[in-house]
This record gives C-alpha cells, structure tokens and sequence, in this order.
C-alpha cells in the first residue's frame, strides 16, 4: 500500500469497543474496510439493553473522562449532544457491617493519608500504615505486585480494605499478584524515587500529569453507553466500510500480496489487519505466522464476572445512602463485590425510569467464580440477600436481569507490561498487521479506543 493514492483493504477482526475505534480510524483515511464480528453482536462489553421497560447498560456503563478517546469518538460519531457528566461520583467502602465513604486523596485504593481511612481500618491498621517513614525501603525493581508492595509498606489491612476492593471493581482481580507498573504506572515510578509509600503518593497529588484534562471524572450516554457500538458501526457503513456479524476468523495467513482472512464462507484478500480480539483469539489466529506473540497471548489470564441488574418501585425501597454506589472488600465474606446505584449516578436514568430505581450487583473474582455456577435465578437471590443486609433493601424487584461476562476481564499480572511489549514487538515484525484489545494497555473504554486507534495508525504506517 506505501505508495499509493488510497491506503487499500484492512481487516479488523473483532467488532469490540477497539475493533470498532479501528475500523472508524481507518474508514476516516479512505481504506476500504471489512470488520468481522464472530459474535451476534457489536460492542464486546458495551452491551444495550432495557428492564421493565427502561433502557439499561448490561455492560460498562460510564466513560473515563479524563483520558479523551472514548469522549472524542462518541462526539465524532454523532452522539456528542447525548454525553453527560455523572450526578455523583462518591462512593462508599462496607466494612465491618458499616458504609465508610471512600476517602480521598487515594489512587486507585492506595491511600496517602492515614486519617482519612479511620473507621474504615482498624486503629491498629492506621498505626501500622503510620510506621510507613520508618520503614526501609521497599524495592519495587522492575515490576511488583501492587498489594505485596502496598502490605510492606502499610500493612495488609490497608490492602485488604480498600486497595484490593478498587482493584476488584475494574480487573476483578487479585491484589496480590497484579502488576503495580501495568496497574499504576505513576506510582511505580515515583516509589522508585521515594522509599516512603506515604510520600511517593504525596508527590503524584503535586505534580498532576501535565496534560490532564479539566472536568468531570465520568461521563455518559442518555440512553446508555451501550449506544456507541451502533453510532460507531453506522459511521463506518457511511463511509463504505463493510461489518460482518456471526463471521468468526477460521484462519489468517500471510501472502506475497498481503493477507489472506478465512471464514466459514468467505476468503477474504487484505492489504492490512487489525486483530482486536481476546487474547486467546488472538493467539490461535497468530500461532502459525506468529509463534512467539500467540504463546506471550496464551498466557494471559482472564476473570469472568457477571451483572445483577434489579430494577424496584421507588416507593418500596428504604432510604439510600448517597453517591454512585459501593464496595464490598472480599475479607468481608459477600458474594457481591460491588453495587452500583445506577438511578442515582445518571440524571438521564432516573428521567426515564418514572417511579423506578434501577441498581446493579456485581459478582466474580479471579480464581473465585464458584457464584458464577449458579443460574440467573440463584445469582439474583444471593444478589437480593447481600443488598439486603448492607442497604436493608427487602422489596422484591419488578424485573431482574443477569449478564455473565466469561473471560471477561484480561488481568494485568507481575510482568504484564514486559509480556506486551515482547507481544508487539513479535508481531510488528509481520507487514502490515497489528493487534489491539483491553489485553494490552488498559480495560477501560478510552483504554480500548486508544488501543485500536494506534492499532490503526500503525497499520496504516505500515504496509
């Protein structure tokens, strides 16, 4: 393709939030495109749906604000007069048969004030957090665990009570063996400079990054983020692009010309591809032309959590506490991991929703998804069982729906960001193919934009 007036015919193999990103940057520099969904549906976990009558998102449900791909592609694609900031981002920890509002001043669970985390922790674990500055230093070398390294240094009911619940709520995973350079980079750079835990924190709240956009932390789509995929699929079509649903990839090979992309009915001939598919697609896809990037992909592990979405008659409910919703630390011994008071959180939700309040339970840890056997039924129960005793909710709901997310949430473990680079650095040594996915760089939405963008750019540099 270098050389010529057009940039030719790319393949995006994977119809997720990053395939889509990649297909719409491509459409946008005049290839021709012809993205492959193996499923029924676009979106990947950014999944439309309605209960009792209300639309819903069974999916992710909000856009990381301050990182700008999600929103910049929402506004390219038509939808930027239906984005809304969230009504409240507060949110509360339960522990010790209490709500405790998270305190501020953390990142991303990792606290940098001992005060702000009394009543929360136990006065014996604020003294152990407090014995920080007096500690020697903690190596954290090339990559740590992020829990074993915050347990050294504060102890591990600091861990345990908050930093191991905010990292449940986005990897569903285990503290004590998620890499701290994949998961909090900026951290991992300044605890190489301070061996004091309480003042490599202080120094990321004084020198914010540089580029750090202004306003508000989250936002929304009126009608659910769940409405991207289709605004983004309708702007690829308008610009020629083809989407193909119910088409997964058998096989992907190399050809003097390029690439050649099979599926149960079609053999289709690329200039380029954009693989943005699970890991362990990805890695079958690769493995002949590819070896040593499909065995790096093969190793990466995945959580497989589900939704409880509920929805009640405002009149039966007892009175809520505030903000967007909780967390629910494993040590506390809950099935539920986390709940969102979705009517609480968007204005647009609770427009709509006359006389209803809609909420959702979350279930499933890495290497704990016993719940995840129940069927729907038995996983709303123990949903209503949990929500009972922490918010006293008894009502029965007028409508419950259960979305399972298998091999959902890629986990970012010791060395994860070591495993991609040797990922990408295998591959870029093909022509004119690149691999995306929240596998890479980060789970969120932007995260995944940003991933299939580049994924795009690159290909498009390169063959």
């Amino acid at each position: 393709m270098r050389g010529q007036a057009t940039p030719g015919h790319v393949v995006v193999v994977g119809g997720g939030a990053s395939g889509l990103a990649a297909a719409h940057r491509l459409v946008e520099s005049g290839a021709r495109v012809t993205l492959l969904e193996a499923s029924g549906r676009l979106g990947g976990k950014l999944w439309a749906g309605e209960i009792a009558g209300v639309p819903v998102d069974l999916g992710a449900e909000a856009l990381f604000a301050l990182r700008p791909e999600a929103v910049e592609l929402a506004r390219a694609v038509g939808l930027g007069e239906c984005l809304e900031p969230a009504v409240t981002t507060s949110a509360s920890v339960w522990s010790r048969d209490a709500l405790h509002v998270m305190p501020r001043g953390h990142v991303l669970g990792v606290p940098g004030d001992w005060a702000a985390l009394e009543g929360l922790v136990s006065p014996e674990g604020v003294a152990r957090m407090k014995q920080d500055r007096t500690l020697p230093r903690t190596p954290v070398g090339d990559d740590v665990a992020i829990g074993a390294y915050v347990a050294e240094r504060y102890g591990k009911e600091v861990v345990d009570r908050l930093l191991e619940p905010l990292l449940d709520g986005v990897y569903a995973g285990d503290a004590y063996r998620i890499s701290m350079r994949a998961t909090l980079p900026a951290l991992h750079e300044a605890a190489r400079q301070h061996g004091s835990l309480l003042d490599a924190v202080a120094s990321l709240h004084r020198t914010p990054a540089p580029d750090a956009p202004a306003g508000p932390v989250f936002m929304g789509i009126t009608g659910g983020v769940g409405r991207l995929p289709g605004a983004v699929a309708d702007a690829v079509r308008a610009r020629g692009g083809e989407i193909l649903l119910d088409s997964p990839v058998l096989a992907l090979t190399r050809a003097e010309d390029g690439w050649r992309i099979r599926t149960a009915d079609r053999l289709l001939a690329a200039d380029g591809v954009v693989v943005a598919a699970p890991a362990w697609s990805a890695a079958a896809l690769l493995e002949a032309e590819c070896p040593t990037a499909a065995a790096e992909l093969s190793g990466i592990e995945y959580a497989s959590p589900a939704l409880v979405t509920l929805a009640f008659r405002r009149a039966d409910l007892p009175v809520l506490p505030g903000g967007s919703g909780f967390l629910v630390p494993p040590v506390e011994g809950r099935t539920i991991k986390a709940a969102t008071l979705l009517t609480h959180k968007w204005r647009w939700l609770r427009e709509i929703a006359t006389g209803l309040f809609v909420l959702r339970a979350s279930i499933g840890r890495h290497g704990d998804e016993q719940a995840l056997y129940l069927d729907d039924a038995e996983l709303v129960e123990v949903a209503r069982r949990d929500l009972g005793e922490i918010l006293g909710l008894a009502a029965a709901p007028v409508a419950a729906k259960v979305s399972r997310w298998h091999d959902g949430l890629p986990q970012y473990l010791v060395g994860h960001t070591a495993r991609i680079e040797r990922i990408r650095d295998a591959v870029a040594k093909l022509p004119g193919i690149r691999v995306c996915g929240a596998a890479y760089d980060g789970v969120g939405i932007a995260h995944c934009v940003a991933s299939g963008r580049r994924a795009a750019e690159e290909v498009l540099g390169a063959v």
